[in-house]
């Protein structure tokens, strides 16, 4: 085929391409206006958005020339328009980048790989409110960007448009040149962010996938637990019975937003208690995201490729909670959102969580958060946690490890009695004695600053009535901050993970306070030594923790080389000694945690060997499983594993489906009687999402159906036990106990449905029938009296309750 492309043609495709630039200024500077971040220099800003913009559209430019030629070959005439959809695909994604960065305050780049559908998903619906005017913009944009190529076709020669590139060529490429501010993450194009970051990360894992591991068998990480320090013992009165642990982890909870720092003043309860605790100022979380908390403070585990709880094939691991549970304690877990969120309910269980309460288990009692225009919510707000996790305490349950996981600070900071805490913050305002930029700062940001007063206040409900129970004298109380919340500008690179970390308790000789840096990794390595050093303990052989232990120095230092996951798949940041590294650039760290950039290049290869070094080590432990042995690790209890035979089979049905599409086939191959295949899809469901109840309930028919009635009870005691709020589990164990002769057993789960306020006629009805084949017909009369009074005109309940008389 002929290639006939004329100057009109290389005309228009320029012309499209000035239509692209101008309409990415435009969404730049739409950007600016509606982010809260660029209130200073904004002229700087426009500039180095627009240098970006203009690089990112010839880099596009240069590669899609190649197929707009392709293109013009074989549609000739129809090119320009294949071309302008194209580009108008660009402009959407572009802006769609932009309202992901305006809400987070990041570019969106890899870290979508290391999320499922259904998180991603939960985590946009959260923080967009939708609208018909949430859409106008993904049409006026479109719109704008037609209107300016047709007035360049129109308006601008040939000859004007390439000696206005020129000029715009130089300029741009010397504003690149000059100012390095122009390479700075806010400042890149989005669209270019997103496709660099990702092919990078790709570069990354194929780095990675190609070391060799066939000959390695050994453990880096293990070592004899004799190494370790007990650093904490020196400040506590100890009794003989052991102590109950208390972990609060505040959403969010940044270093700047406690004890006199740059937002301080909006966290009163928390701030009266550091000077009674431990409290370390320069403590740090190893992730920027919710998604390290629970692997790295209670398991001081590495990251796998996107964060350890990613990982599908668990590697054998210990962790507070596990070696805890095995010396006797109970282990609880509260939160108020899904558990599945970020696969948290995998690691629980596979360490032996004993109660896990999370937004399946609360009940009537408990408002949830209200639902944004989309009708999601998050969960239940902090007070309802606190409240869940007193009522649930039971002291004659001791001793106790108590996990609380907090909600309401994150977006979209909805909370209860809003009005009225954003009153509070203007009133607070008023007093505090902050810059007047610091002050606007807040002042836009009230909801957020409302939110850190009612979490705080919920804290201090918390521990207010924790300490008139009995077991108070005898408890240690942690509360640390996850990361530091996203929405509002962050001061440098590393504030995002400068999080407090304070341990308090009645149980404490005085308090200090130090300067020495640590991290989350550090935290289960000291509690475990103070505990077995202090108490009786199962003797703990080896250890494979990635931290050293809590540095109790009261002046600053770093003897800790801690590499951070900025979100995941970002293994790009790293502390070492007093720098901090971050993405190719340096900076020096001084003793209040603010940071300065330098350039020392005997100091960047000493951490870029060390960081490669450590990304090599951190794969072949969670790839091979060499974290801790299988056969030393007496503490947990591994998840189903498949045989290849099954893994296989399970393929050919899960191929391209998700997992309600799977559930729904497996629902049809138990209805066709083909019961093993169906329990294998289920069990496979399971292993990804524990408390996926239909999958458990599914199995708990199907097993019953197969007359496998042991099995059908525990997986549907299980499913009542994981979702006691769940209708469907109480008529499938009803129905059970029905085709397996077990009535008798039936009264007792229908009373489980009443005190739990599960509203479900049919529950009754079956309840009734129960009844009258145990020969009660006084309780099933009683209970169809009420359903045909209630349901006057159902026929079924009528013609039953005929039949008793």
């Amino acid at each position: 085929m002929k290639l006939n492309f004329k100057n009109t043609d290389a005309y228009i495709y320029l012309c499209a391409f000035a239509a692209l630039i101008a309409t990415f200024w435009l969404i730049s500077l739409t950007e600016i206006m509606l982010s809260k971040s660029y209130t200073n220099h904004i002229i700087t800003t426009i500039l180095y958005k627009f240098t970006n913009d203009f690089w990112a559209c010839i880099v596009i430019g240069i590669i899609l020339f190649p197929v707009y030629l392709l293109i013009h070959i074989a549609l000739k005439k129809r090119a320009s328009i294949v071309l302008k959809i194209l580009l108008v695909l660009l402009i959407l994604g572009q802006f769609s980048l932009v309202k992901y960065s305006i809400t987070t305050m990041l570019n969106l780049g890899a870290d979508i790989l290391g999320y499922s559908f259904d998180d991603a998903f939960s985590t946009v619906a959260v923080s967009e409110s939708i609208s018909i005017t949430y859409f106008l913009p993904f049409i006026i944009f479109p719109l704008i960007f037609f209107i300016l190529f047709k007035l360049f076709k129109t308006r601008l020669s040939g000859k004007s448009l390439k000696g206005f590139s020129l000029i715009v060529i130089i300029l741009f490429g010397s504003i690149k040149l000059i100012f390095s501010n122009t390479s700075e993450t806010k400042n890149k194009n989005k669209m270019l962010f997103f496709v660099s970051d990702i092919l990078e990360f790709k570069s990354e894992q194929r780095k990675l996938s190609a070391y060799n591991f066939s000959e390695r068998k050994d453990y880096p990480l293990l070592k004899p637990y004799k190494k370790s320090q007990d650093v904490l013992s020196p400040f506590f009165n100890s009794k003989d019975e052991k102590p109950n642990i208390v972990v609060i982890v505040v959403e969010g909870l940044g270093s700047e937003f406690v004890n006199n720092d740059i937002y301080s003043g909006f966290t009163p309860y928390i701030d009266s208690i550091i000077p009674q605790s431990l409290n370390w100022d320069n403590f740090v979380s190893t992730t920027g995201r919710s998604f390290g908390i629970l692997p790295s403070l209670f398991g001081s585990l590495p990251y796998g490729e996107k964060g350890f709880l990613e990982i599908s094939n668990t590697p054998s691991h210990t962790s507070l909670i596990s070696v805890l549970k095995a010396n006797g304690y109970q282990t609880n877990y509260y939160s108020g959102g899904p558990s599945s969120f970020d696969r948290k309910i995998n690691f629980l269980e596979y360490n032996g969580i004993d109660n896990l309460i999370d937004e399946n288990k609360y009940g009537p009692g408990y408002i949830k958060t209200a639902s944004n225009d989309g009708g999601f919510s998050w969960g239940y707000p902090d007070k309802e946690i606190f409240n869940k996790a007193l009522s649930s305490l039971k002291i004659e349950k001791q001793p106790r490890l108590d996990i609380v996981m907090t909600l309401s600070s994150h977006e979209p900071f909805e909370y209860p009695d809003k009005e009225s805490y954003m009153a509070q913050v203007d009133k607070k305002l008023e007093k505090l004695e902050k810059p007047e930029s610091t002050k606007n700062k807040i002042s836009s940001h009230k909801d957020i600053f409302g939110c850190l007063l009612y979490t705080d206040n919920a804290i201090k409900g918390f521990m207010n009535a924790y300490a008139k129970r009995p077991d108070y004298d005898n408890t240690i109380f942690i509360i640390t901050g996850d990361h530091r919340l996203i929405p509002i500008e962050q001061k440098d690179k590393l504030c995002r993970f400068h999080v407090p970390f304070l341990i308090y308790s009645p149980l404490l000789k005085k308090p200090e306070s130090f300067k020495s840096v640590s991290s989350h990794w550090d935290v289960t390595p000291s509690i475990l030594n103070f505990l077995i050093n202090n108490h009786k303990f199962k003797p703990l052989q080896q250890t494979a923790w990635m931290g050293k232990g809590l540095d109790t120095t009261r002046h600053f230092r770093n003897k800790n080389k801690i590499p951070l996951m900025r979100y995941k798949g970002s293994l790009n940041d790293f502390i070492y000694d007093d720098y901090f590294y971050s993405g190719g650039e340096l900076f020096k760290i001084n003793e209040n945690f603010g940071t300065y950039k330098v350039k020392e290049e005997a100091i960047i290869k000493a951490i870029s060997d060390s960081l490669a070094k450590f990304k090599k080590m951190n794969a072949y432990v969670t790839q091979e499983n060499r974290i801790f042995p299988d056969s030393l690790n007496i503490y947990v209890t591994p998840k189903t594993k498949f045989s290849k035979e099954q893994l296989t089979e399970i393929k050919t049905y899960s191929k391209g489906k998700t997992f309600d599409e799977l559930l729904f086939m497996a629902r049809d191959l138990a209805h066709k009687k083909q019961y093993d295949v169906a329990c294998l899809l289920c069990d496979y469901i399971l292993n990804e999402f524990p408390n996926y109840t239909d999958a458990r309930v599914l199995k708990g028919r199907t097993l019953a159906w197969e007359q496998d009635y042991k099995a059908s009870e525990s997986a549907l005691l299980n499913a009542i036990k994981r979702s006691p709020y769940y209708d469907d589990s109480y008529l499938a164990i009803l129905d059970m106990y029905w085709w397996s002769g077990q009535e008798k057993k039936s009264p007792n789960i229908y009373s489980q449905a009443i005190n739990n306020e599960v509203i479900n006629p049919e529950i009754s009805f079956k309840m009734a029938k129960a009844f009258s084949r145990l020969k009660d017909r006084v309780r099933a009369n009683k209970l169809m009296d009420s359903l045909t009074k209630l349901y006057a005109d159902n026929s079924e309940y009528k013609k039953f309750k005929r039949s008793l008389k």
